[in-house]
């Protein structure tokens, strides 16, 4: 399956537009200067940004660019997710074939805190912090932890 075809599966639609080549040079810099967190962790990583996007997803309304990449170098690594934010949050993982590895989502009773864990296996994976709302916008947290 192609890379598009998965996200299509996944109900994650990334709307591609002709963009400018000099846009394409800053997009180009903007994701190289991204830290990718590689396992095994030293200590917990946290990252700080704003949640939501335009792009539609089957976890909320995300980004068309990943918060963090994560990519796992031991089989079956135990690692924790936490996202503490305004609105009403969600946590999308995908997969490098970009299948939904993880999706969680804030209910009225977490005031804005979500929870992942479990066994991950080796690979590289792009993380997303999402809002339910379109439109919606906050600042959130987001903790890793390699248990």
């Amino acid at each position: 399956m192609t890379r598009k075809a998965a996200f299509q599966k996944s109900r994650f639609h990334i709307n591609w537009q002709i963009v400018p080549t000099a846009a394409l040079g800053v997009l180009a810099m903007s994701l190289a200067a991204m830290a990718q967190v590689t396992t095994p962790l030293q200590g917990e990583q946290v990252i700080s940004g704003t949640s939501g996007g335009s792009q539609a997803s089957s976890c909320g309304f995300v980004s068309d660019r990943p918060v963090q990449t994560v990519r796992v170098t031991e089989a079956f690594t135990s690692l924790r997710f936490r996202v503490e934010g305004g609105g009403r949050p969600t946590l999308l993982i995908l997969g490098a074939d970009g299948s939904v590895k993880g999706c969680a989502r804030a209910t009225n009773l977490s005031n804005g805190v979500i929870e992942a864990s479990g066994a991950w296996e080796r690979g590289n994976y792009s993380v997303f912090v999402g809002d339910l709302e379109r439109g919606s916008r906050h600042p959130f947290s987001l903790t890793i932890v390699q248990n």
